[in-house]
């Protein structure tokens, strides 16, 4: 049932505040304790810290490594259907856009499955837009038990879902869904999502409770930086995260960062998030979430991704395609947003042994969990 207000976690201005005045003293606390609080997240990231990012990056390192090893795994984006019922201003798959659309039916989908399969990939992320008659919960379940027959994990990002539809999900083979709240700023999503389904703010704030209820082994949350004062949605995400793992404490949590890349509708980020704000941001997630997974996708360059492997981040994508299908036959359609690390797999994984990392490609998790 959706609520008439937002959660109480929601609201991060206090903690904001908290990170505006936090001090050294703060800082130091943070980086010495093994159990967080709200206060510590707030400290590490507020301007004190910001002048500290070596040591934060320190931290942040020796817990990945303690968590994850020397190991990154890797997984694959594809995109079903670029169908969608929503006004979002960010998104190059807006309804209001005029650009052809296309979704995948069953065959071209095995086809797509097996090309990424033949490249490696054992864990493959499924997209669509937000929920259309072409693209809906039956034509996702669908292709998900589908998926499942091809890969060890098989992820789903998509519209909000009901209880019954992610139970269903499951019982198909889905693990883990992603679903991003954009922004916690309730004026800001107003704005920025003009219409359909996920203009819904309570709905979509609650799905990842109604998943994990309904079954689903992990969570992935994350808002789209740039969308709002990038460290009060930080703090709401923290707390979201917090709030899900005190009541499902056996499932999974995952955070991803994903920043407001170009796109068909030339939308720009009004608050732009700065690669050292980006970087303070994972290293407090995963100083203060030391066991979750943390991501960080083909958005961003590839200097900065092998700069932050490792040292944080212990998940990323490669080869990416964002437009539907593409990776069983090339496509010249326009995709939801712009690549920025464009490696083949050899280029990449070879990046990252130079740094005495491992990619890992097999879920394993998935396959004994």
């Amino acid at each position: 049932m959706t609520t008439e207000a937002p959660p109480d976690w929601v609201q991060a201005d206090p903690w904001l505040e908290l990170a505006e005045h936090a001090d050294d003293h703060d800082v130091d606390r943070a980086l010495g304790q093994n159990h967080h609080t709200e206060d510590d997240f707030a400290a590490l990231i507020s301007p004190s810290a910001s002048t500290r990012l070596e040591e934060l990056a320190l931290r942040a390192k020796s817990l990945t490594q303690q968590n994850f090893g020397n190991t990154i795994s890797l997984f694959a984006p594809l995109y079903l259907s670029d169908y969608c019922s929503a006004g979002c201003i960010y998104c190059g798959f807006s309804s209001d856009l005029d650009k052809p659309r296309r979704r995948l039916d069953l065959a071209e989908a095995r086809r797509e499955l097996e090309a990424m399969k033949n490249k490696g990939f054992d864990e493959i992320l499924l997209l669509t837009g937000d929920r259309t008659k072409f693209a809906d919960a039956d034509y996702l379940i669908e292709h998900t038990a589908q998926a499942a027959e091809v890969v060890s994990h098989v992820s789903v990002e998509t519209f909000s879902m009901t209880t019954p539809e992610y139970e269903s999900l499951a019982a198909a083979g889905c693990t883990s869904i992603a679903l991003y709240q954009e922004t916690y700023n309730p004026e800001v999503f107003k704005t920025t999502h003009r219409w359909g389904p996920k203009s819904n703010y309570n709905y979509r704030i609650e799905a990842p409770a109604r998943a994990l209820e309904a079954g689903i082994r992990s969570i992935s949350l994350g808002v789209l930086l740039g969308l709002a004062n990038p460290f009060s949605d930080a703090l709401s995400t923290f707390r979201h995260a917090r709030a899900l793992q005190s009541r499902y404490w056996r499932s999974g949590i995952a955070i991803s960062f994903p920043r407001i890349r170009p796109q068909l509708g030339g939308f720009s980020a009004d608050t732009p998030v700065s690669d050292r704000q980006l970087a303070q941001i994972i290293f407090a997630f995963r100083i203060c979430l030391p066991e979750a997974s943390l991501t960080l996708s083909t958005r961003e360059p590839a200097a900065y991704r092998d700069g932050l492997a490792g040292v944080g981040i212990n998940k990323m994508s490669i080869s990416s395609k964002t437009t539907v299908g593409g990776y069983a036959e090339p496509t010249d359609a326009t995709g939801q947003f712009e690549i920025s690390d464009e490696r083949d797999i050899p280029t990449f994984c070879a990046a990252l042994r130079e740094r005495n990392l491992e990619p890992v490609f097999k879920s394993w998790d998935a396959v004994y969990r």
